[in-house]
């Protein structure tokens, strides 16, 4: 007895020792989960260069680039399948060590809050892909179904319909130059976006923002926004 009492005696003092960090956030942010689960490896910007990419055997992949290495399409089922395990071998870890994701997620909760984990996580992959201007590439064919009538399809402002405008639309491929050799991504976002009213003006450019949100849901429409920047970053001239 004198032992049971001693061991309920100290246990408050054992409650009160630091307890390790939850195994799943609540938050399903693909951002936040990317912080918790994917940048120890990968890098906060996901390079391959997390804090524990020096202790692995071999180094982490490079998700910046996925979308470059396949024809400029962002690979999402392929990326989809890598994390949860899915249609895949196990062993297609191997040296890497990254773990299998699905199964832990959905051992902690349910299947509709998993899934939505994963697609938010793809998301956020999607939307830090370097530059790429593949054929295949969402940006790509956004840009050509919705700006290359004007702009032209190397975005130099010489489309089909330039002439009917007016004013000539902007030579697109010159924002790093105007820009010290930096590619203004956040203000080139508000002018397809339509903030930037000031863009806009007479020069009869849709507000693509306000018409991509038909019938989409805002990260939709963010996705698609992203992607078209990104594709203007791939096509920039650079200063001499």
């Amino acid at each position: 007895m004198l032992a049971v009492a001693g061991w309920r005696a100290a246990a408050p003092i054992s409650a009160a020792a630091p307890q390790a960090p939850p195994v799943l956030i609540e938050s399903l942010a693909g951002r936040d989960s990317f912080a918790l689960y994917c940048a120890p490896c990968h890098g906060a910007a996901g390079r391959g260069d997390g804090p524990v990419a020096s202790a692995l055997r071999a180094r982490p992949a490079d998700l910046t680039t996925l979308a470059q290495r396949n024809d400029g399409a962002f690979p999402r089922d392929r990326v989809r399948d890598f994390v949860t395990g899915t249609g895949r071998q196990l062993a297609a870890h191997g040296t890497t060590e990254m773990p299998v994701w699905g199964p832990m997620f959905r051992a902690f909760e349910s299947d509709a809050r998993a899934r939505e984990r994963i697609e938010n996580l793809l998301s956020y992959i999607e939307s830090f892909q370097a530059a790429t201007t593949g054929v295949n590439d969402a940006g790509s064919q956004l840009f050509r179904t919705y700006c290359a009538s004007c702009h032209g399809v190397s975005g130099r402002g010489n489309g089909p319909l330039a002439d009917q405008l007016r004013r000539t639309p902007p030579d697109l491929t010159q924002f790093t130059r105007r820009n010290g050799g930096l590619f203004p991504s956040e203000r080139v976002y508000r002018i397809v976006d339509g903030r930037d009213v000031a863009s806009h003006g007479d020069r009869e450019m849709p507000v693509w923002g306000d018409i991509f949100k038909a019938g989409a849901s805002a990260a939709a429409v963010k996705a698609r926004i992203d992607a078209i920047v990104r594709y203007l970053a791939g096509i920039q001239e650079r200063p001499a």
